[in-house]
């Protein structure tokens, strides 16, 4: 293994040795498919192979650009993410910040309460969400008709349908960064609280001059992470939710379902390929300019 392998050598190679599954995972899942990436500048051809197709440079990308739903999908993708972002930042702070005052055997009930949908599958919660907003025997119909309201067809209403996203992406992911941030609270010294008792300073006084100024250096680092992903939508959340049903394609569209939806019915896969990397390409600028800023900001709360 050491003849093989030079760098376990030494008095570091036990360590080594634990790096190197997680080093070959990424090279092989990561950075060889990376090849690939040529897709996006070719008319692939499956016969000809990724290097043997012919090469039309930007060619791919105008399908998406030249496209009348260009602009919708586009919109849609980056005002869901910043919902998403900023919502889901907002409640699992003050989720956090509630569950840290609570004994520690309810914690642990609060916590897997919240966490559990984390774990469950999309296509899982689309049946959730259909049990609620189904027009027949759909939870909420079966309320609004008990108070005899109108029955609301909610897949047939697009106007809706930012709320329910926002509302179900909420419930699915705020256990997780409810978790982070109570982590973050958790290594937070007591004794500033202790001299914020002994000045008379309260609960809400206490989160806002201790708890969320010691953590902004972590939820900046979150935000920066979620701001590279904001150009690069949910695909479950907007293809299983929705039922891809067509009357809401204005208000749940967003540039992956728009995709799916183009190479299932072309077949072409080097404009999905072109699309993914032009989302990556500007999910890596969003990364490195918002990094810039807090580093302009605070340069110790930046990632590098």
């Amino acid at each position: 293994m050491k003849r093989a392998f030079p760098f376990l050598r030494g008095k570091n190679g036990e360590l080594s040795l634990l790096f190197l599954p997680g080093f070959l995972f990424f090279l092989v899942m990561s950075y060889v498919p990376m090849v690939g990436i040529v897709i996006a500048f070719k008319d692939y051809n499956l016969r000809k192979g990724i290097f043997g197709s012919e090469w039309v440079g930007f060619d791919n990308l105008k399908f998406f650009f030249i496209s009348d739903t260009a602009w919708r999908v586009t919109r849609n993708t980056i005002l869901y993410s910043l919902g998403y972002i900023f919502v889901t930042l907002i409640v699992s702070l003050a989720l956090a910040i509630l569950l840290n005052e609570l004994t520690k055997r309810w914690i642990k009930v609060h916590q897997t309460i919240m966490f559990l949908p984390y774990f469950l599958s999309w296509v899982l919660v689309s049946y959730i969400t259909n049990a609620f907003l189904d027009h027949q025997n759909g939870f909420l119909n079966a309320v609004l008709a008990g108070f005899g309201l109108e029955k609301i067809e909610w897949y047939f209403g697009a106007q809706y349908w930012p709320f329910i996203l926002n509302i179900v992406h909420l419930w699915k992911a705020v256990g997780f960064s409810v978790l982070l941030y109570y982590a973050g609270i958790m290594g937070i010294d007591q004794s500033y609280y202790e001299a914020a008792r002994i000045d008379g300073a309260n609960k809400a006084q206490m989160a806002r001059s201790i708890t969320i100024p010691l953590l902004t250096p972590l939820i900046t680092i979150l935000l920066i992470l979620s701001i590279g992903g904001m150009f690069r939508g949910d695909f479950g959340l907007h293809y299983f939710i929705p039922n891809n049903t067509g009357l809401i394609y204005s208000s749940t569209d967003i540039i992956d379902t728009y995709v799916f939806r183009a190479l299932r019915t072309l077949g072409d896969i080097s404009m999905s390929a072109a699309v993914g990397l032009f989302q990556s390409i500007v999910g890596l600028v969003l990364v490195l300019l918002s990094n810039l800023l807090v580093r302009k900001i605070n340069d110790e709360n930046s990632l590098w």
